[in-house]
């Protein structure tokens, strides 16, 4: 399939984004019945629910391309297209009806980030943006902020569901970057703090322990709006091997990086 199709891809991404939404939503007021991944790791009948939704929509357009889903894995089909989905990132938040929560819908051509649609709720904004070509929130044009000093910024992280030593590692950067910046903010959905620093709201991010399907629609979004994005060991992210990402505008990139290596 060409890549002249990328407003084609766009439309269905966005399409199943928010059919996605109207169904969590609709959940949203509902008794949730909810299972455990772990101790503080959920999934409810929604994320389920909202993933089979996805699913069906992306495969009636494209039954070839291969699909990564957070609640059932890759589909058995091999493809140089793959769909990466989040059905409802945040949903910790969502059981508790605290925003906010999210449906994360990447695609990858060849391992590259081609489309990205990021739904967030429940105060609904729609962050969209294809490679090379713009990034949007609600239609508009957005950027990174122009922040220029560390000490003037505000920051974003999340933990991870496994309280060890990332989880420390993590505690240790929170404190350290709440001494030296405006503050350090905890949402609970990566893939929004991802489009909140896109959006020029928050200066930078940064994250341990994350899975592909937290950062696969995110990644583009940020880098379309003029983000720097990279592990954090400063090296060129890759969605295929790094469980870590640092997220910042180019102005204090570098300020962020050495910090989190002098720790």
């Amino acid at each position: 399939m060409s890549l002249t199709n990328k407003d084609k891809f766009l439309e269905v991404a966005v399409e199943a984004a928010l059919a996605s939404s109207d169904l969590i939503m609709e959940a949203l007021s509902q008794p949730k019945i909810i299972d455990r991944k772990g101790k503080t790791d959920l999934v409810t009948k929604t994320d389920r629910a909202s993933e089979v939704l996805i699913k069906s929509i992306i495969r009636s357009f494209f039954p070839s391309h291969r699909i990564l889903a957070e609640e059932s894995g890759f589909n058995n089909i091999e493809s140089e297209f793959l769909w990466i989905i989040d059905p409802l990132d945040g949903t910790t938040n969502f059981v508790h009806g605290y925003p906010s929560f999210a449906v994360s819908i990447g695609l990858l051509h060849k391992n590259i980030p081609l489309i990205s649609v990021v739904l967030e709720m429940p105060n609904i904004k729609l962050y969209s943006a294809i490679q090379s070509e713009g990034v949007w929130c609600e239609g508009k044009s957005i950027k990174c902020s122009s922040t220029k000093r560390l000490i003037n910024s505000l920051l974003t992280t999340g933990f991870g569901y496994v309280h060890e030593d990332l989880w420390e590692k993590n505690m240790i950067l929170f404190k350290h970057f709440t001494n030296l910046t405006q503050g350090v903010r905890r949402l609970g959905a990566a893939a929004i703090d991802i489009c909140h620093v896109a959006d020029g709201k928050i200066d930078g991010f940064w994250e341990y322990d994350l899975k592909p399907w937290d950062t696969a629609a995110g990644i583009l979004i940020a880098k379309e709006a003029g983000c720097i994005v990279s592990n954090l060991s400063g090296n060129p992210y890759d969605i295929r091997k790094d469980n870590n990402i640092l997220i910042a505008n180019p102005n204090i990139y570098d300020e962020i990086l050495n910090e989190i290596k002098s720790i």
